[in-house]
């Protein structure tokens, strides 16, 4: 709701930009819309592999993310060197904050290799919405973000039968230790629904609206600025110094949104794994 707020809000303090600029223009100013994020098709069209724009980023800021990595580990060695380092770094980072601090140094150890690809995943795929000539997430088209609340959804409760055993899983789950019987009545049907539905609901939508709201306000005051500067006349030119400003400001804030939204989902997912190998709730 937050986010879908902070959109509302968004599109209402720019749209005297967009209909300034509309009077202004021959052609009409059209702000961005939903439709942005289902661009026609470029390959394949009409078959099982149809590929469009957003396919095409999500495959190269895959293989670029590959890259990286093969780049700085296809010669690991005791003494690391740049390359190395940095891989290394980035690593401990998700395992201190995800895997050791949330489950513990043995068990995280195990759900590592998921975590760290669900963070560097996720962080990619976000990063695509500042980059030019990219300029979109996608991770603002819910499928994809849908699949990631999947995979998590998937680990822990596979870390929970593992861990604990199928039995213990669904007790600890269903029926949390401390709370007077009668109250499972309502208690039970709610977890049900909490820990099985909405769980990867609610980690797949919050991802997905922050990546539409993003992109909706970049594109809203770089389209506005390029408007100002190269259609209007006179002093009209003027507004796009601000829409320049605002743009480059989201830009900024985009960036840290893109980080920010990588660490909450890979945290809440190191989260659900812990309470699903706990003994009790």
């Amino acid at each position: 709701m937050q986010e879908i707020a902070l959109l509302a809000t968004a599109l209402t303090l720019l749209a005297p930009v967009a209909v300034l600029a509309e009077e202004h223009s021959e052609e009409g100013y059209h702000p961005p819309s939903l439709g942005e994020f289902f661009p026609q098709a470029i390959f394949f069209d009409g078959t099982p592999f149809e590929m469009n724009r957003i396919v095409l980023v999500k495959l190269l800021a895959t293989a670029v993310l590959l890259l990286l990595f093969w780049l700085g580990l296809r010669r690991a060695s005791l003494v690391p060197g740049r390359g190395q380092n940095i891989v290394e770094v980035a690593l401990g980072f998700v395992k201190t904050q995800f895997a050791d601090e949330v489950l513990g140094e043995k068990i995280g150890r195990r759900y590592l290799p998921v975590l760290a690809s669900m963070f560097f995943g996720i962080l990619a795929l976000n990063i695509t919405g500042i980059i030019p000539l990219l300029n979109i997430s996608p991770n603002a088209i819910f499928i994809t973000p849908f699949l990631f609340a999947i995979l998590a959804y998937v680990t822990f409760i596979y870390a929970g039968f593992k861990e604990v055993g199928p039995g213990k899983f669904f007790k600890n789950s269903l029926f949390p230790s401390g709370v007077p019987a009668p109250i499972y009545i309502i208690l039970t049907p709610i977890e049900l629904i909490n820990i099985f539905l909405v769980r990867p609901l609610s980690l797949a939508l919050r991802l997905t609206l922050n990546m539409i709201v993003g992109h909706l306000l970049l594109v809203l005051c770089f389209g506005a600025t390029h408007f100002f500067f190269l259609q209007a006349d006179g002093l009209d030119k003027l507004f796009g110094i601000p829409t320049l400003i605002g743009g480059i400001v989201f830009t900024l804030f985009e960036l840290l949104v893109a980080v920010l939204q990588a660490y909450v989902f890979t945290l809440l997912t190191a989260a659900y794994i812990e309470q699903s190998v706990s003994e009790e709730h």
